[in-house]
């Protein structure tokens, strides 16, 4: 058996480089993206080295989109979906035509045909998905007001892409035609293709909503009843790749979109935030190779040889769609602040922008330099657009938290509103799941000042006006964690299950009160001794507890019994 294979060559390049350049990113306190574009750069076929299989990359790419939109799904549901129909649907339309507007400009002023110039205003209109994504889970924004907006925007963008792809090669064929002999359209010929897309996209949604909504749960619920981890895995992952693989191949549905519905569908069940844990470690890994596989295409040439072409095509990408978008959203009458998130999450372009691009190229109505600029403006923004969120974390206004994104009650702060909170000797409860939700019914019950932080709206609590609060945010994020002021706090309960995120808040909270007893869950001994290191005072493993629970039922008495039910 061979020990080397181009697609072994491009995982183990593709990954290690990506990890190598994304942690010295980190670690100059930029975006860990910046580094695994660069990687791609690094193995693609524009520099010296080892080149990796770009057909290979791209196809491990797509999975990777796959994942990380059946996870968005699984978070969006329908009612969220409809919630934002009215802004997401006349704005991505009208800001499609925009940028497409700016885009047929430029290319009249490089005497561009007339077609030509369509397609490259329509490659720069959409913006990735993945990228929109990321900075939305980085800022948790993803089940705000604003990203639900923003996301359903990208889902109007994908959908109207999906149909120009079908319909850009016949529309080509007339254009030529027409072009070349003088002959009339068939828009009889136009409109049969439009009603055959829109038909195929209707049927594969009503199927999902009929169908999809009662077999996706049963399946997993039955598959939950086997007890087998490896099986429940497994069935996330088929449900996931085989809708999204199904819709492109019966429907004509792009993979992202059908892979959104089956996660969007999945979400009515109970067992949604356990399918979204069992996907996370593949999504990552796989979405990392995605921008790997962008990196590849970037030729570092185009940057000298097509400066002012380029320049222009940055304009338009940055400032242009962006522009458009501030003011559609403001003129339906949105805060200021949801305005910016909306036009600087809109500030690249992405996979669409590259399909769209070589179909052009194939079809014989885009040249190379289109194509190039369309790859570098992709990558150039990409690279830049977390610097967009970082100006409005800085200078942008602060929005009143609207009531889709906090608890019924005014005690509620959001990301939105930090100032700290006026309670002193109070508990701090960091996650409110199951185990947290368990502590903080206990301490309402004895009346005991509380403050909860809880980043994911369907966990979050009812204030209690004096007594409890609850601040909607990541305690990992020092600002979160100093608004609950755990320098006057009695006790810190970390509650969250995965031990990267509470080692971050365990230290931090440590680092705000050297004193502050801090109560963390773990899972293994590892976790426990990683918690300790970094300043908890006591760790819960919850194997061993219902291990000894279930030794005092029976009456038997031991040693480690006798101890108190903690690690310390």
């Amino acid at each position: 058996m061979p020990h080397h294979t181009p697609l072994i060559a491009a995982i183990v390049a593709g990954i290690v480089l990506a990890f190598l350049l994304g942690a010295a990113a980190h670690r100059l306190r930029i975006s860990p993206l910046v580094g695994y574009l660069l990687a791609g750069v690094v193995v693609g076929p524009f520099t010296p080295g080892f080149v990796a299989d770009q057909d290979l990359v791209a196809q491990l790419a797509e999975i990777g989109v796959i994942l990380l939109m059946f996870g968005v799904g699984l978070h969006f549901s329908i009612k969220d979906l409809l919630s934002v129909k009215s802004i997401a649907v006349p704005g991505a339309l009208a800001q499609i035509a925009v940028a497409t507007l700016l885009g047929w400009a430029l290319a009249w002023l490089l005497d561009w045909p007339t077609i030509a110039g369509l397609v490259f205003g329509l490659a720069l209109s959409v913006a990735s998905t993945v990228v929109l994504l990321r900075a939305l889970q980085d800022r948790r924004l993803l089940e705000t007001t604003q990203g639900r907006i923003a996301v359903g925007w990208l889902i109007v963008e994908d959908t109207f892409m999906v149909a120009v792809l079908v319909l850009l090669p016949p529309l080509t064929e007339i254009y030529l035609t027409m072009d070349q002999a003088g002959a009339k359209p068939e828009i009889a010929e136009l409109l049969r293709a439009l009603i055959i897309t829109l038909g195929k996209a209707a049927a594969f949604v009503a199927i999902m909503l009929l169908v999809g909504r009662r077999v996706i749960p049963w399946i997993l619920h039955y598959i939950a009843h086997s007890a087998s981890r490896e099986l429940f895995r497994l069935a996330v992952l088929s449900i996931a790749l085989g809708i999204a693989f199904g819709a492109t191949t019966l429907f004509g549905v792009s993979f992202a979109l059908g892979a959104f519905f089956a996660g969007m569908i999945l979400s009515e069940s109970e067992l949604s935030h356990q399918a979204a844990q069992e996907t996370l470690p593949l999504r990552d890994a796989f979405a990392v190779l995605f921008f790997v596989s962008v990196g590849m295409l970037l030729d570092p040439a185009v940057l000298l040889g097509q400066f002012w072409p380029l320049l222009a095509t940055m304009i338009i990408v940055l400032f242009g769609k962006s522009a458009a978008a501030f003011l559609i959203v403001r003129l339906f009458g949105h805060p200021k602040a949801t305005a910016l998130i909306i036009s600087a999450s809109l500030a690249q372009i992405g996979e669409f922008s590259f399909i769209l691009a070589g179909l052009g190229l194939a079809l014989g109505v885009l040249t190379e330099q289109a194509q190039d600029l369309i790859l570098a403006a992709a990558i150039i923004s990409i690279l830049i657009n977390p610097a967009f969120f970082v100006l409005l974390d800085r200078f942008a206004p602060k929005e009143e938290p609207k009531a889709a994104d906090a608890a019924p009650d005014s005690a509620t702060a959001t990301r939105g509103e930090l100032a700290q909170t006026a309670l002193s000797d109070h508990y701090i409860v960091i996650g409110h799941g199951r185990v947290g939700g368990v502590i903080g019914e206990a301490l309402r019950s004895a009346a005991s000042p509380m403050l909860v932080i809880e980043d994911r709206l369907a966990a979050i609590p009812e204030a209690d006006g004096a007594r409890v609060e609850v601040i909607k945010g990541n305690a990992a994020d020092e600002e979160v964690l100093a608004a609950a002021n755990p320098a006057a706090a009695r006790c810190v309960f970390v509650a969250v299950p995965d031990a990267f995120e509470a080692g971050t808040i365990v230290e931090r909270a440590r680092a705000l009160n050297p004193s502050v007893p801090i109560i963390a869950r773990a899972h293994s001994e590892a976790e426990h001794e990683h918690l300790m290191r970094l300043g908890a005072t006591h760790t819960i493993l919850g194997e061993r507890e219902l291990a000894l629970e279930m030794l005092r039922k029976a009456g038997i008495a031991t040693e480690t019994t006798a101890a108190p039910a903690t690690a310390s």
